[in-house]
């Protein structure tokens, strides 16, 4: 497992501080695991896993254009993003928040097949708000920022 989870840490870009901080164990153990001095639990290698995914707001930012692509492709606009990875604040359990325009002919079935589609292209979970219903002065609507 050692060079295994180097190896995921490294290609996530990530410090073995990094994975430790997000991960919630400590970097010693971290350092152990890689080096093979210790053996981690199945349960222990999930949380390493799950730490290593880009936080929802870094997968944004690396397919914001494709993602925006992929929203027209469903007949949806003006993509926004709220909640803590509209504020830089999501962690690796966080999903990534989405606020779209939806055209008169989209319908429910529709806005979930692209969240399905958005979840496969960033690898974050992700859930899907429509503007259309939502009062002027909704949280959303005034937290919401382009994506």
């Amino acid at each position: 497992m050692g060079d295994t989870l180097r190896e995921f840490r490294e290609r996530a870009g990530l410090s073995q501080g990094q994975l430790a901080v997000r991960s919630g164990v400590a970097q010693p153990n971290i350092a152990a695991y890689e080096a093979g001095r210790r053996n981690p639990s199945a349960a222990m290698v999930d949380r390493l896993r799950s730490a290593m995914r880009p936080l929802p707001h870094e997968a944004l930012e690396q397919h914001r254009d494709a993602l925006k692509e992929l929203a027209a492709e469903y007949g949806l606009s003006n993509v926004r993003v709220f909640g803590s990875a509209g504020q830089n604040a999501d962690t690796a359990q966080s999903d990534l928040d989405l606020l779209v325009t939806r055209s008169p002919d989209v319908g429910l079935l529709t806005i979930a097949e692209f969240a399905f589609a958005a979840e496969q292209l960033l690898g974050v979970p992700v859930d899907v708000v429509t503007d259309g219903g939502l009062p002027a002065d909704h949280p959303i609507l005034r937290s919401a920022v382009a994506a």
